[in-house]
């Protein structure tokens, strides 16, 4: 699982770039506004989602070009490409092998995680981002999560319609979409469950040497409690009417981090330890991946490097070379990255 090649055209700051990665580590370095990061962001579209930044289509094509853009990438003999064009820059397309295909297909052929600072916040801010965080974790092991999530989220949309009109909606119409939710929520949750509960047995038994580890848990809606789902939207469809939206489900689920070693929330814990919590979950799922679909994911690592002591990124490299797969890396210098060796291959971008 791995790109032998990258091309972009008219995305973001770049109007043409193009890589032939030859090593695992992949570092890009250079000044602040280089496109390091854009180049990264290019690469988490290669599955489904909004790419790690998380932002509208329109935004990511290169301004004072032709209004649309493309990314095309190469898995071996496998050709990948995703993109937009001027004329609905909103509508973004996937090819596979020249051949059309829908986004969540992209799940079958990659597995793409990232870091990024702005995930240094993923404990102490909202819900929301912790549930993106753990459905990336749980794509990457099962292609079809993104169909079950999509499902759920299209038939929920649609409940909160009928519910918001004044109209009085037609039960019997209700209670099919809620059934169509039900079923996708039971798929949903039985996948994070399984996946956090798998995560959390492999880091138990990793040492807390120089990168914190945490303990796991799923908060919110249970296994057991999504079964009872239909009766609780039909018994709540008066209060979600006035709330003007679904006040129970898996989209209000939440991801419960503590330090394993002192018991404490990771919201209480220090930015180095949050940090490293994050860093020891990513290596630890790279690892549960590379068990379960036979190859590691490729990781994507946004500035990794320069706020770990060299210590602590000499450990992070030897971590990273031990999991194997295909690992992006920006920093401003490239001398940050010279304990990852002749492992690495530097890309220097901008002046």
């Amino acid at each position: 699982m791995a790109l032998t090649r990258l091309s972009l055209s008219d995305f973001r700051n770049h109007a043409q770039f193009v890589i032939e990665p030859m090593q695992d580590f992949v570092v890009l370095h250079g000044p602040n506004g280089a496109g390091k990061t854009n180049i990264l962001e290019a690469v988490s579209m290669l599955v489904p989602g909004r790419g790690l930044r998380r932002a509208a289509l329109a935004e990511m094509a290169r301004s004072n070009g032709l209004g649309g853009f493309s990314i095309a990438a190469q898995l071996g003999d496998i050709h990948i490409g995703t993109g937009t064009e001027a004329a609905s820059p909103e509508r973004r397309k996937v090819r596979i092998n020249g051949a059309n295909a829908s986004i969540n297909s992209l799940s079958e052929w990659l597995a793409v995680l990232w870091l990024t600072p702005a995930m240094d916040r993923l404990f102490s801010e909202g819900s929301g981002g912790r549930r993106r965080f753990v459905d990336r974790l749980v794509l990457a092991l099962h292609a079809e999560h993104a169909r079950y999530s999509s499902r759920y989220e299209a038939a929920m949309r649609e409940r909160n319609r009928l519910l918001a009109d004044d109209n009085r909606p037609d039960p019997a119409w209700l209670d099919a979409i809620e059934a169509r939710m039900a079923e996708a929520a039971s798929n949903i949750v039985r996948a994070r469950a399984g996946m956090i509960e798998q995560l959390d047995n492999h880091l138990a038994g990793q040492a807390d040497d120089v990168f914190a580890i945490p303990q796991l848990a799923l908060g919110g809606l249970t296994v057991a409690e999504s079964g009872d789902l239909t009766e609780i939207w039909r018994e709540g469809r008066a209060r979600d009417a006035a709330a003007g939206r679904t006040l129970a489900g898996p989209h209000r689920s939440d991801l419960v981090v503590q330090h394993r070693k002192k018991a404490e929330d990771a919201a209480r814990c220090s930015t180095g330890e949050q940090k490293a919590m994050l860093l020891s979950i990513i290596l630890a799922h790279a690892r549960l991946v590379a068990q379960q679909r036979g190859e590691p994911p490729i990781l994507l690592l946004d500035e990794v490097a320069a706020h770990l002591d060299p210590e602590r990124r000499k450990a992070l490299f030897n971590r990273l070379a031990q999991v194997g797969g295909q690992v992006w890396m920006t920093g401003t210098e490239a001398g940050l990255f010279e304990a990852a060796g002749p492992d690495a291959q530097l890309v220097g971008l901008g002046s």
